[in-house]
């Protein structure tokens, strides 16, 4: 048992074992809505009856005219009445896109409201919780507050900086290698750490790469998880010399899946209406040569709530050296290639002493076939929260 914050003001009681079960089920059910909800939040919702039975319950997507709460009441009926809410986020109080779901739950006749946090936006930040309150709810917040703001961690970001949420995401051999002295690069992980990192782009607005990856590779850089999603990934390339081949298959697909490329005033005007031609959208005046946080404040303008950074060394150490990084993921194959020519997968100006180096913590590990995926935060991001 655990303590539980009550905010209707009455006194400290114990989160029963049915509370842990259905808010675990409703922050469940709010993922299931990844990929289809930015630039708003996941939202899961569960509704019980006294004796624990489920009687309603739903996600947000973005699209949909129905927030988690009105699903969940919708299926509930007139059994709601007395009943207990489960919701992985503050309800709102306000007419958006959607009028208030706190009053379809006053209105349902709702007893109580179970959530993890309030909601950082500031139209919402406590006043659902507030409008509750007043109607008479018992409200009680901070159960699994940690699991669930880490699910909404993009949106919680994106909320306090009006940036997007950074996730580096590398695939390299075991001692740090992105390629062979030749170039050789496919494929250094297997099928399933590839699987795996398709996942991902799905979870995610925006995928960046810069204009050394897109001249080596010649990526597509789409999503193919075969799972729904609100827009359709948009590809980024940092060009500061507009070097991208306009026969590339990012820009023959531009037309299908949006481009953007940031690149500084000189580049080349001729080279950039071809691009522009064939659907790319070339943007002037936010890269200022490698002022990577006007990118990333140009992205959050245009409500891109995420962004997962695929390559190359490049761009990964010069956000690494910015501090602007979230998150990071590595995929490591167990193969050794050796060699002081062939690429490592960091490059930047690195740390000039051990104690300037990127420490991370809350690492987790996971086994991809024979490789390990490993992801960990930015001890000086998790600082800040």
């Amino acid at each position: 048992m655990q303590p539980r914050i009550a905010t209707d003001g009455g006194a400290l009681e114990e989160w029963s074992g049915m509370d842990h079960r259905m808010m675990a089920r409703a922050l469940a059910l709010s993922a299931k809505g990844a990929g289809q909800v930015s630039p708003g939040p996941l939202v899961g919702c569960v509704i019980t009856t006294l004796q624990g039975e489920v009687i309603g319950e739903g996600f947000y997507v973005y699209e949909d005219v129905k927030h988690a709460e009105t699903l969940a009441l919708e299926q509930a009926g007139g059994t709601a009445r007395g009943a207990t809410a489960y919701v992985s986020l503050e309800p709102h109080a306000h007419f958006g896109k959607t009028p208030p779901c706190t009053d379809a739950l006053i209105a349902s006749g709702i007893k109580r409201l179970v959530a993890p946090l309030e909601d950082p936006n500031p139209m919402v930040s406590g006043r659902g919780f507030d409008h509750l309150r007043s109607a008479g709810l018992q409200v009680s917040s901070g159960l699994m507050a940690r699991e669930a703001k880490k699910l909404n961690e993009k949106y919680f970001h994106f909320m306090k900086t009006g940036r997007p949420f950074l996730h580096l995401k590398l695939a390299t051999s075991i001692d740090g290698k992105i390629a062979t002295r030749t170039g050789d690069s496919r494929w250094i992980t297997g099928e399933e750490s590839r699987a795996r990192a398709h996942e991902l782009r799905q979870e995610y607005d925006v995928i960046l790469i810069g204009a050394g990856t897109a001249l080596a590779d010649n990526p597509l850089l789409t999503d193919r998880s075969g799972k729904p999603r609100r827009r359709p990934l948009t590809r980024v390339v940092l060009d500061e010399r507009l070097q991208t081949n306009p026969e590339s298959r990012l820009v023959q697909t531009a037309k299908e899946a949006p481009v953007l490329i940031f690149t500084s005033q000189s580049a080349e005007t001729r080279k950039a209406e071809v691009l522009q031609m064939r659907g790319v959208e070339i943007v002037w005046d936010s890269f200022k040569g490698r002022d990577l946080l006007a990118v990333m404040e140009e992205l959050g303008k245009r409500s891109f709530q995420s962004v997962l950074i695929e390559g190359g060394a490049t761009v990964a150490g010069n956000l690494i050296d910015s501090g602007l990084v979230d998150k990071v993921t590595f995929f490591l194959a167990p193969v050794i290639i050796g060699g002081r020519d062939a690429p490592s997968v960091i490059g930047g100006h690195g740390a000039e002493r051990l104690i300037d180096a990127l420490n991370l913590v809350d690492v987790e590990m996971v086994q991809r076939g024979r490789d390990i995926e490993v992801t960990a935060y930015p001890a000086e991001a998790r600082d800040t929260e």
